[in-house]
């Protein structure tokens, strides 16, 4: 009996140093994570005061890394369109940007309910030539989700997206269409050809 509960109580001291080893382990993850992207330069969270643009120590000669996946020597343009299918005003804040592969870029699409009633709707996105479309990255996109406007309401969204590199450099325009529609409500038909 006095064996076991000796046994006992070794276990339990080996499990405790086992458990502060670990505590120990994770408290020390922080730190070392932060040297280890400083000192690789991976991590751009990881700059210190004295790196930040605008900081006096920046300003006596210190660099800010540049991002090396923006491929500066070609140059695509992008053309926005929009349709609505249903009684919204939903036009592009600009019609066309000029970007380089791995840019990120933010264009603002404007919307209008000009309904007396109160409407959800979703936009569903489409790209020319259809090649693009595995490299043209959204990182924020109205598209995502959908929106209830109120009757006479407006608003803008973002669009944020960036270009693989690795899109062909034969594509030079890449025209990004959203068809723009009301959940759950009445949508007009389709046109119907003679």
């Amino acid at each position: 009996m006095l064996a076991s509960s000796r046994h006992n109580v070794n276990m339990v001291v080996k499990l405790a140093v086992v458990v502060l080893g670990m505590f120990a382990f994770g408290y020390a993850l922080v730190p070392l994570y932060r040297q280890i992207c400083e000192a690789t330069g991976i991590n751009i969270l990881a700059l210190t005061e004295r790196d930040v643009p605008g900081n006096s120590a920046s300003s006596k000669g210190a660099s800010v890394p540049t991002n090396t996946q923006i491929d500066l020597t070609r140059s695509i343009t992008v053309e926005f369109d929009a349709n609505a299918r249903g009684p919204w005003q939903f036009q592009p804040a600009t019609r066309s940007v000029v970007v380089h592969p791995g840019e990120l870029t933010t264009v603002m699409y404007e919307f209008q309910n000009v309904q007396n009633r109160r409407m959800s709707a979703q936009a569903i996105p489409s790209y020319a030539p259809n090649q693009a479309s595995m490299y043209f990255t959204k990182l924020e996109c109205f598209c995502f989700n959908q929106y209830t406007l109120e009757p006479g309401e407006k608003r803008s969204w973002p669009v944020v997206f960036y270009i693989d590199p690795k899109l062909s450099k034969d594509v030079k325009t890449i025209t990004l269409s959203y068809t723009f529609f009301e959940v759950g409500g009445k949508t007009p038909p389709a046109p119907v050809g003679v």
